[in-house]
């Protein structure tokens, strides 16, 4: 919702201070120089990078439309429901886990958490983490360097479509002066004619590298930047599911397993201490006394 705001904020700035100045919008509009400058960029980065990457690509960009779906509610609900898993675990042994993590779409703690359950990633990682301690494949302290590598390459992965937008970005500006250098050809070719049609043409190449900047500066780059942020987020997530899961499996009782997680969040999405005794004492299987 930012994106779309600040885009308007964006344009508004820009036309309107054109506008103030005696411009009119209608100069602005030249949809050759659009076609050499969107088409050159989109070219360079089919050029750049392979499909899967420019899908992810894209797939990022629609999700810095929609926001970070990591917000302070979904954190509690992670919390709520690392408690509860690590509370079964505890009490009837961690074989009881298994049913929940071979098939957690039909888990009645899973399902408690929707939105948990509809981060496809989060629900993969969580239970790649507690397979290899419920099948006893490996030692608690093993643990945690197996989920790190995890979020290492999930974390490389994420970086390059990043990559890919910001030389994009980058690069902009000198489409820009691509389309304008050919503005000027085409005026050069017309300098015989009358001043009113070199004029014209001498306006459209330099909106050609207008265009160039403003996109590069203005759109592409601050979206790249959002797009990083919300890796960040992702990842931020992933670390918390993995700090209480190591926690737990190292012997830590569910509460503090949980309280673990919770210190290591950012202060904009995490509860308090008092937040989270409140939370776990909603549970049914909130210890007693």
């Amino acid at each position: 919702m930012f994106v779309i705001i600040g885009s308007i904020i964006v344009m508004g700035a820009v036309v309107g201070g054109f506008l103030m100045a005696g411009g009119h919008v209608g100069a602005l509009w030249q949809l050759s120089e659009m076609i050499v400058i969107c088409g050159s960029a989109f070219g360079a980065m089919v050029i750049m990078a392979p499909k899967s990457v420019l899908i992810s690509m894209f797939k990022m960009c629609l999700g810095c439309i929609k926001g970070s779906p990591y917000t302070k509610a979904a954190y509690e609900e992670l919390l709520k429901l690392l408690y509860e898993l690590f509370m079964l675990g505890r009490r009837n042994g961690m074989i009881a886990l298994e049913e929940h993590v071979m098939k957690p779409e039909s888990s009645n703690i899973f399902s408690k958490y929707p939105s948990f359950l509809r981060n496809h990633h989060a629900v993969e990682f969580l239970c790649g983490g507690l397979k290899p301690i419920i099948d006893g494949k490996i030692k608690p302290d093993q643990l945690q360097s197996l989920m790190d590598a995890e979020i290492h390459k999930a974390t490389e992965e994420d970086h390059v479509p990043i990559v890919v937008l910001t030389k994009t970005a980058d690069a902009m500006p000198g489409f820009g002066i691509v389309a304008a250098v050919l503005g000027i050809i085409i005026t050069m070719a017309s300098i015989g004619g009358p001043p009113e049609e070199i004029g014209h043409h001498v306006a459209a190449a330099l909106v050609g590298t207008f265009l160039g900047i403003l996109v590069s500066y203005g759109f592409l780059g601050p979206l790249a930047t959002n797009m990083e942020i919300n890796c960040e987020a992702e990842h931020g997530y992933t670390k918390c599911i993995a700090l209480s899961v190591v926690s737990f499996a190292n012997g830590m009782a569910p509460i503090m397993a949980v309280e673990v997680a919770r210190r290591g969040l950012g202060h904009d999405v995490k509860p308090s201490a008092e937040e989270l005794e409140a939370m776990m004492k909603t549970l049914n299987t909130a210890p007693k006394g």
